[in-house]
């Protein structure tokens, strides 16, 4: 088949990228970076750069293809850019796409969606996949839509980093003995793969994870791969996590965005669809990542 990937030779794009080519399958990998492109060609797919802001150069991208994995993504740094409203700029993205994917005649899309898109309510700076799941849904009813759904991305803990060396321990706005899924790009890459092989058919949802594990069991595991034994995951008010991301320079409603997703943890909002449509758990789990996470915590 042909296969168009976004997102660069990114955590996800990069292993699917590879898995559909070792299959056989003609992919078409997206990077706004010219420089990318010898790197794609490495890997024995064809690159197309360009933005995905850029209506016309998505809709070329797209034309001819079997399927698209469609995904948002911001240049690094966007977190800190005072100017940049961030739900809106990723919710434009999805119109891009939505545009791009009707004017290209694209019958079979993967969208890379998120926990969270469930609702617009609570969720914090996840509110922008609910947004382009809906704008996707637009798209008329001979456009067949995987949205994948994946929980919490494990290197997402690499920003645990920062309060480990400095504060001798994980400091977030939720904690405790409750256990929440995680996930490994592996296994989203993985469960991209098989689900480009398998039948289209109308608008379906699947949530991926790898392993579910409490904060003081993530603190636990992470503490015993740095040599940190007895690492503990420490609470703070909402207040003083976001004074803290200001602090550091994030842009104020970004870091609103990401309290409130934390709030969304604890009060039920954030896993309530997962949990009524739970998955089978993939391959890595948080002793694998551990490893990682280990070798860029030392480095």
């Amino acid at each position: 088949m042909k296969i168009v990937i976004t997102g660069s030779l990114g955590n996800i794009s990069k292993p699917l990228t590879q898995e559909l080519v070792q299959k056989g399958h003609l992919v078409t990998v997206i990077s706004s970076k010219t420089e990318r492109q010898k790197d794609i060609e490495a890997l024995g797919a064809k690159a197309a750069i360009g933005t995905m802001e850029n209506v016309n150069f998505l809709t070329t991208a797209y034309k001819g293809a079997d399927v698209v994995y469609a995904m948002e993504a911001l240049a690094y740094g966007a977190f800190f850019d005072k100017n940049l409203d961030f739900i809106a700029a990723n919710t434009r993205i999805g119109n891009c796409h939505k545009q791009a994917i009707q004017q290209s005649g694209v019958k079979q899309v993967i969208h890379l969606s998120s926990i969270g898109a469930h609702t617009n309510k609570g969720v914090g700076i996840l509110e922008f996949h609910y947004n382009v799941e809906n704008i996707l849904r637009e798209l008329p009813n001979d456009v067949s839509i995987k949205f994948m759904r994946p929980v919490g991305f494990y290197y997402n803990m690499f920003q645990f980093i920062e309060s480990i060396k400095n504060q001798g321990a994980i400091v977030s706005n939720y904690g405790g003995d409750e256990k929440e899924p995680w996930v490994s790009p592996k296994d989203i890459a993985a469960t991209i793969a098989e689900e480009i092989e398998k039948p289209f058919e109308g608008r379906t949802v699947r949530y991926i994870a790898s392993d579910e594990v409490s904060p003081n069991e993530v603190a636990e595991i992470l503490g015993e791969a740095i040599g940190k034994p007895g690492l503990k995951w420490q609470v703070v008010t909402s207040e003083q996590l976001l004074k803290g991301m200001e602090s550091a320079g994030m842009n104020l409603q970004t870091a609103k965005g990401f309290v409130e997703m934390n709030e969304a943890r604890v009060n039920g909002i954030l896993y309530k669809d997962y949990y009524q449509n739970k998955p089978v758990l993939g391959k890595v789990k948080l002793t694998d990542f551990a490893k990682e996470f280990a070798r860029i915590y030392n480095s």
